[in-house]
């Protein structure tokens, strides 16, 4: 069901279609709003945030308030980690800040998961769904919950970084060699190292290697993160 969402949000032109398809994808996932946010960290600059949500217009003024985002234990949990935190009233009351969930309960965010992308160049990536309902006390489905959320997060910071991102704070285009790119399409369709080293005629190390090479330049931390760069900067296709 959610599948289809992987690749409209990486086909997304503009704004409006990147913002519809991030809330559909949350209300399928059972949430019934959601935010994804950039901030781009800049010497000597106040940092710049730009986001798509669908947080309701009575609550929009607290969502733009840094200073309770400072007091936000799950804003500030995204601000350190990249692990995904699941969060509840009782994450408020442990730090203390019970009055910021009380205000936000009243439009529907009492429950939620929420997880942050750091990225080279100062770039970060959050993303986050909440919900007036309790989340599911079967671990196994919450386990699916939170990979379902953190397999979109992967594919929906690229559009972010393309779509919300000004032009000038967006990275340079990578020189990738041939034989690089050449690994990355057979990576594409499923092959393994070895596979791709028997197609091309080299060894499996040498695969490896290129691999390596198309993730640094890439700034990706996986050859499936490299993979999809390259698709949406028209590198492959």
């Amino acid at each position: 069901m959610l599948q289809g969402d992987y690749l409209s949000v990486l086909e997304a032109k503009d704004q409006a279609q990147f913002r519809s398809v991030v809330i559909r994808f949350a209300q399928q996932l059972g949430f019934g709003t959601v935010s994804a946010m950039v901030a781009v960290d800049r010497p000597g600059v106040a940092p710049e945030f730009v986001a798509v949500h669908n947080t309701p217009m009575a609550f929009e003024q607290n969502y733009e308030d840094l200073n309770i985002g400072r007091r936000d234990p799950v804003m500030q949990h995204c601000r350190r980690q990249t692990v995904p935190i699941i969060w509840s009233q009782q994450t408020y009351v442990e730090k203390g800040v019970i009055d910021i969930w009380e205000h936000q309960a009243q439009f529907g965010y009492r429950n939620g998961i929420a997880m942050a992308l750091h990225l080279p160049e100062g770039r970060h990536f959050l993303f986050g769904v909440d919900r007036d309902q309790d989340l599911p006390q079967d671990r196994a489905e919450l386990t699916r919950m939170v990979a379902d959320l953190q397999l979109f997060a992967v594919h929906a910071q690229d559009t972010a970084m393309r779509i919300l991102v000004s032009e000038s704070h967006q990275p340079e285009r990578p020189s990738i060699t041939p034989r690089e790119l050449e690994v990355l399409r057979w990576t594409m369709d499923g092959k393994t190292a070895w596979e791709v080293g028997v197609l091309l005629g080299v060894t499996e190390r040498t695969v490896i290697q290129h691999l390596q090479n198309a993730m640094r330049k890439l700034e990706c931390n996986s050859k499936h993160q490299a993979v999809l760069k390259a698709l949406r900067l028209g590198l492959i296709h």
